[in-house]
């Protein structure tokens, strides 16, 4: 073996080819809240998780959709600078709120070469977004989401298209709640991302009721009622009243705005208490 004098002849010399190739990406799923107008105009605005999917204009995966994405330029990006040009790229938007999600690496996740994706979750207020979507990309709401015997079944919508899927869940570590996920059926969704989407949400899910995330996705003024329905679908379930109050006391201030116009009596709006 080659003695060396220093590290900088070290490195001059290095033969860098003796490493397998390996390309990084970076996903984001990027949630927002969708209104879905009530019968009932006495009633809020039923909500629903929506998620922001592009399809695939070239192989692999052509004409499936994914979720937006983009390969890491590893002498230029650390992957927060990568995971914050593909969020600028779709939404023309740099100031929302972006978290690693988890490392998906398995073998074969892109026929192309070994890729491994650090995964993102944006949250998004749908306001925000005023500009227009790219011609690929296409909100999806979230209208079925329920687990059975540790296999989850998603459908999302577009109003043109109706994708499934479904995931069965194994507990590999109890004392974190960790999970290994499984794809048992997909026909829509290109590479591994089924899996991104339900380890995104049930991030959500686990952190709303600890941190205050959820006021990522509310418009700046809104109602207790509004507030308490987005709580209510990502966390699938319906809250009481008063307990969701007590929960949200600290959380949000009153203002002097009022909501109008809806059929029914005026409602007080309230704002996101940052301090």
């Amino acid at each position: 073996m080659k003695k060396y004098n220093n590290e900088k002849e070290f490195l001059e010399n290095y033969d860098v080819t003796k490493f397998d190739r390996l390309s990084m990406t970076t996903d984001i799923l990027l949630v927002s809240v969708s209104n879905k107008d009530s019968i009932n105009y006495r009633k809020t605005s039923k909500k629903m998780i929506s998620i922001l999917l592009v399809k695939r204009d070239e192989f692999p995966f052509k004409d499936k959709w994914c979720l937006p994405g983009g390969f890491l330029n590893p002498k230029k990006e650390t992957l927060d600078e990568c995971a914050k040009r593909v969020l600028k790229k779709e939404t023309n938007l740099s100031n929302i709120y972006l978290e690693q999600l988890y490392t998906f690496d398995d073998i074969d996740r892109d026929p192309r070469t070994r890729v491994v994706s650090s995964a993102y979750v944006a949250l998004v207020d749908k306001n925000k977004l005023i500009y227009e979507l790219n011609k690929n990309a296409s909100w999806f709401d979230i209208t079925e989401f329920k687990e059975i015997d540790n296999i989850v079944y998603i459908t999302m919508n577009n109003n043109n298209e109706t994708i499934h899927f479904s995931i069965k869940k194994t507990l590999i570590q109890k004392t974190t709640n960790q999970y290994s996920f499984l794809i048992l059926k997909n026909e829509s969704i290109a590479f591994d991302h089924p899996k991104v989407i339900l380890s995104g949400i049930e991030r959500i899910r686990n952190k709303i009721n600890y941190t205050d995330i959820v006021f990522n996705m509310m418009p700046k003024y809104f109602s207790l009622s509004e507030l308490q329905a987005v709580y209510e679908v990502i966390l699938g379930e319906k809250l009481l009243a008063p307990a969701f109050r007590r929960i949200i006391a600290n959380k949000v201030e009153k203002t002097d705005k009022m909501l109008t116009g809806k059929g029914h009596r005026p409602s007080v709006l309230f704002k996101y208490k940052e301090t």
